[in-house]
């Protein structure tokens, strides 16, 4: 069974780190409900959730896809790019030991997992301002000894690299290739954003269908024109702390 951990949004929400869009005010209760949304959209697809309680003192950590990267063999705990982010590792770890081997991003490196794309056995990392060069060795160093190998893929414009770019079926990425170098992806197919839409990019294939931010419909319609079925969430307030619906879940297979 498909197990996705999730956590319920921290009450400091409105101090979550901000730096490529401009910080507005972010209605809590608004923000809540829609995780709840997004948390029984999964739970509708059939998947396990684990529900974890909110952190009142750290803002981000309902985007607990920053916490580790999942693979099937191991799960890579990361080390944040913002120093407020460090702490939300801590029970995290504790929740995955039983269902992978834990291997750990240490100094000088720092990863957020939204800067992480498996595609195979291929890891994209973003190198951005939360994620650096010495996270993809390490990466390497951690997992070369099941096949997978790592590459720097360099940023403009956004915040993590599945903002620009994320998967949606095994041959097939959703991106804007505005924000991102796009050499190393071109062995994939690509649907690219509507270019009214340069945030919509961030997408999570599971169960075979699509999760997909409802207020992209152009990205949307696209997405159905190359015959995949969308599943609609409303996510706007917490797009507001920079999230997508990747951000939001770590998804074990």
């Amino acid at each position: 069974m498909t197990i996705a951990i999730t956590r319920e949004v921290s009450s400091r929400f409105n101090d979550c780190e901000i730096t490529h869009i401009d910080r507005t005010p972010i209605d809590l209760e608004l923000a809540r409900g829609q995780h709840r949304d997004y948390v029984n959209s999964l739970l509708d697809l059939g998947i396990k959730v684990i529900e974890l309680p909110e952190e009142p003192d750290l803002p981000d950590s309902v985007f607990v896809e920053d916490t580790a990267v999942i693979l099937p063999e191991v799960a890579i705990i990361t080390r944040p790019g913002a120093d407020s982010r460090k702490f939300e590792t801590d029970s995290i770890t504790r929740v995955l030991a039983p269902y992978r081997r834990l291997v750990r991003i240490t100094e000088p490196a720092t990863l957020d997992g939204g800067d992480v794309l498996v595609l195979g056995r291929s890891i994209f990392v973003g190198l951005s301002t939360r994620s650096n060069h010495f996270a993809v060795e390490q990466i390497q160093e951690l997992v070369g000894e099941y096949g997978y190998v790592s590459f720097g893929v360099p940023l403009r414009n956004c915040l993590h690299l599945k903002t620009a770019v994320t998967q949606v079926d095994e041959n097939t990425v959703l991106i804007n290739k505005g924000w991102l170098d796009t050499h190393q992806l071109r062995s994939f197919n690509w649907i690219e954003v509507d270019p009214s839409e340069p945030f919509a990019a961030n997408c999570l294939p599971i169960n075979n269908q699509i999760v997909f931010p409802a207020a992209f419909p152009k990205t949307g319609e696209g997405l159905e024109r190359h015959g995949h079925k969308i599943r609609l969430v409303n996510v706007e307030e917490l797009a507001k702390a920079e999230g997508a619906v990747t951000c939001c879940s770590l998804i074990l297979e």
